[in-house]
């Protein structure tokens, strides 16, 4: 896979979020601070280096439907996600302490559609696309079965409890392993005429 780089660099991020959420919280709240942003910032290159990383995935699948409607799933989830990180941001920029986070965050999920597209159904498509993209390459033998087994356990782990992020994200490193053995992506041979 030409993306060796994004591949190992987002799990990378994800790693960074985790560990910078749970130290964020080790006084008993959640922003606003340098951890709370910095936390963020991460996850928003995490989610910018998974577009090259669905677009290649993508086009080693072939290009099919299926693969194309993955990635436009999982592009939109990752607009959704990134949205909903930059609004943490800039409600913690905002925010005097933690207590006045709280009504700003209120306000912007008032706004209509952005609680559902922003904070629950948009984002929700990033990792179904994550666990749609590892079950087309295992099912066309392009990755072994337990890489989808692993994908599936980071998205539960993280959801379940979000203290978790960091195991997820090295679940996801482990199932970015072997694409990054792949020299190039599978092409379809045309046979040379005579």
């Amino acid at each position: 896979m030409k993306n060796r780089t994004a591949l190992i660099a987002a799990p990378l991020l994800v790693l960074a979020y985790g560990v910078l959420r749970i130290v964020d919280g080790l006084d008993g709240v959640r922003g606003p601070g340098v951890a709370w942003t910095v936390g963020h910032l991460a996850f928003l290159g995490a989610l910018t280096l998974f577009v090259p990383i669905f677009w290649e995935m993508r086009s080693m699948l072939g290009r099919s439907a299926v693969a194309s409607t993955a990635l436009v799933a999982g592009v939109v989830g990752i607009g959704c996600a990134a949205a909903q990180f930059t609004i943490d941001i800039i409600v913690g920029f905002l925010a005097a302490d933690h207590d006045a986070m709280s009504p700003m965050f209120e306000q912007v999920q008032a706004v209509p559609g952005v609680s559902l597209a922003v904070y629950s159904a948009g984002p929700i498509l990033f990792y179904v696309a994550q666990l749609a993209f590892a079950a087309l390459l295992a099912g066309h033998r392009m990755v072994k079965v337990w890489v989808p087994v692993a994908v599936l356990a980071e998205i539960v782990l993280s959801a379940v409890n979000k203290d978790l992020i960091p195991v997820g994200a090295v679940l996801l490193f482990v199932s970015f392993l072997p694409l990054m053995g792949r020299r190039t992506p599978v092409a379809r041979h045309v046979p040379a005429h005579a």
